[in-house]
């Protein structure tokens, strides 16, 4: 996957923990530990969209609905 270079204005105590971090060999360098940091939080923010969305379903009517598709299929399955 391609990779651009920007540019970020964070705050210097901030800076000082990346820094410690890549001295401890936790990350190669900053900006591998920044892009983890954009890609776990893009996750996370994805999975509380995809919570908020569930959220919003009627669970009652959600399994009227798959008790339906499955007695539906259920009449074509084969005997065994």
């Amino acid at each position: 996957m391609s990779t651009v270079k920007v540019a970020i204005t964070i705050q210097e105590h901030l800076v000082d923990q990346l820094d410690r971090l890549v001295k401890a060999k936790v990350f190669p360098n900053r900006s591998r530990a920044v892009q983890q940091a954009v890609e776990e939080k893009l996750a996370r923010l994805d999975r509380n969209r995809l919570a908020r969305e569930c959220a919003k379903l009627d669970p009652a009517s959600e399994r009227a609905m798959a008790e339906e598709g499955m007695s539906r299929e259920i009449a074509e399955w084969p005997e065994y």
